[in-house]
């Protein structure tokens, strides 16, 4: 890859961390057990509303801090000089693969391969 789709590529992966930190309006607050919403004294049918609320909400942050464990690791292979090189076989990941998905870890072939293992 040239120096040109390295400073695109950087750009996505900059934009993307931006985007999850917006997303993350959570107000879970680390290590205190709050939940986004309180559950009060109603009906059972809202008590289960409300539960149902909270595990989406937990959920999705879930899913937001592996997004972003996984674009901070992009970056940081950027900086080490490592960002484009399959994990498991060394080759270069493609730049349409890293257009597509920027913090990808995996070439096509290894991508495939461990989906079939259900990895």
């Amino acid at each position: 890859m040239d120096q040109a789709q390295l400073a695109t590529l950087k750009t996505m992966l900059e934009q993307r961390q931006a985007a999850l930190v917006r997303q993350d309006d959570i107000d879970v607050v680390e290590g205190t057990g709050e939940l986004p919403v309180q559950e009060i004294e109603t009906s059972p049918a809202d008590k289960a509303t409300v539960r149902l609320l909270n595990d989406l909400a937990l959920e999705s942050a879930g899913m937001n801090a592996a997004q972003m464990g996984s674009v901070r690791r992009a970056l940081a292979k950027l900086e080490d000089g490592s960002y484009g090189e399959c994990e498991e076989c060394g080759n270069p990941i493609g730049f349409s693969r890293l257009q597509a998905r920027p913090e990808a870890r995996l070439c096509i072939a290894c991508q495939t391969r461990a989906e079939k293992r259900g990895g």
